[in-house]
């Protein structure tokens, strides 16, 4: 049986799409035939060329990554997959889907499945299950539409604790080198954290899994043959367990592995002997959450990481020539204009770029994250009440302490400070 996995960002360049990579490796390790179709702003597609490919490959099951802004986007994928082929079984899965509301799921007429569960092992029970001939039998980890059109929720699946179970989308080579400028690599999932904005600790029940350091060395090694030198660690917090990274660093020394690396952490999870480590195994940029420098509205977030600490952090890697990124928002609660003034005068004051992920960004509300779910006692006040249910609030709101002007206004500062006229590049 044939499957079609797509992710779709016309928002950003074409990217080696990790997750949908690891799903890949792990359905052709149990007997199934993958393609992945990675759309960005880069990439030239027709109507034509996406019916070629749906008539030419007969997939069974069209596998979607679903996010708050490429939503529209997936429904027309959708509505012209079922156009060429209505036998064609459609999932989504992602940030979007995960904490969807039924009554969203109901709203997308072309939509078959949408996965709550570890990906891999969510989509296995859903392409099992139409290779079999009945398919929405048997369904663990997500919810479904039965023939009438009712929604049905199955009970959650868990995804493996030792992620070295899941076979390596590099060491299987789902991708394509020829075009890879850099490699995306997990080294864990999840984070253990609890702040209010977030959506990856509840959706990963706030635990970390882990790859063993061999296994993360041997893809190192592989992708290296394959003349790919720079990685981007997606890891939320990769120094989480510092001496396992401390020896995943020690290790990259010792194998001579010349490389340049991205990675992102908490600032209270480095010190000067792990940087100074990070910095000859070849980092060249570190990314810290700030998220906001005003000490009013900072405590607010359950982040648990001071001001100090992160300023700290950045001394830490300017003095080993590392490059610094800084994530931040605007528009958190409580915040005012003159608070979110404050968090872009720390940032030009410890002279990090703003450029590239520096560059700030609204606060996004998303299903899933306790803003989501408490919204209403943050004084925040949704601008798109009339919204489609399949999708959360994101950045259309304002708040008692700043109104959509001063949000804009406070946009419109960053992007006059910002080295690349705020656009946003990761890594």
């Amino acid at each position: 049986m044939n499957v079609l996995l797509i992710e779709i960002n016309p928002f950003a360049p074409a990217s080696p799409p990790i997750s949908l990579g690891y799903i890949s490796a792990f359905l052709e390790s149990k007997g199934f035939t993958v393609k992945i179709l990675t759309l960005g702003e880069d990439t030239s597609v027709s109507c034509a060329g996406l019916r070629e490919l749906l008539t030419g490959f007969r997939p069974a099951l069209v596998g979607l990554s679903a996010y708050q802004r490429t939503m529209l986007y997936v429904i027309g994928l959708a509505r012209f997959i079922k156009s060429v082929d209505n036998k064609i079984k459609i999932a989504i899965g992602g940030p979007q889907a995960t904490f969807m509301p039924s009554a969203g799921f109901a709203q997308l007429h072309d939509v078959d499945y949408v996965c709550r569960s570890s990906g891999e092992v969510t989509l296995l029970t859903i392409a099992r299950a139409i290779n079999e001939g009945a398919p929405f039998s048997g369904l663990s980890g997500v919810s479904y539409k039965s023939a009438d059109g009712g929604i049905h929720d199955t009970d959650a699946l868990e995804g493996f604790a030792d992620l070295d179970r899941y076979p390596s989308p590099y060491l299987n080579d789902v991708f394509d080198y020829s075009r890879m400028r850099e490699a995306i690599m997990l080294t864990s999932r999840g984070c253990p954290h609890r702040c209010i904005y977030c959506y990856t600790p509840q959706a990963f029940q706030h635990q970390v899994t882990f790859h063993s350091i061999d296994r993360v060395i041997e893809e190192i090694q592989w992708i290296r043959k394959k003349g790919v030198r720079r990685l981007w660690f997606a890891d939320p917090n990769i120094s989480y367990k510092w001496v396992r990274f401390q020896e995943l660093l020690d290790k990259i020394l010792t194998e001579g592995l010349e490389l340049e690396m991205w990675l992102q952490t908490r600032a209270d999870l480095v010190n000067p002997a792990l940087m100074k480590t990070m910095k000859q195994a070849g980092v060249s940029t570190i990314a810290f959450g700030l998220e906001s420098a005003s000490q009013r509205v900072m405590p607010g977030l359950d982040k648990q990481v001071s001001i100090e600490k992160v300023a700290e952090a950045i001394r830490l890697a300017q003095s080993q020539d590392i490059e610094v990124e800084l994530f931040t928002m605007f528009g958190l609660p409580y915040e005012t204009f003159e608070d979110a003034v404050e968090t872009l005068e720390f940032v030009k004051k410890n002279r990090v770029k703003i450029m590239g992920n520096t560059n700030s960004q609204q606060m996004q509300i998303y299903f899933g994250t306790h803003m989501a779910r408490h919204y209403e006692e943050y004084n925040i006040r949704p601008m798109n009440p009339k919204r489609p249910t399949y999708l959360s609030i994101g950045c259309q709101y304002e708040t008692d302490h700043m109104n959509i002007d001063e949000i804009n206004r406070i946009q419109d500062l960053w992007r006059a400070q910002s080295l690349d006229r705020g656009r946003r590049i990761v890594s």
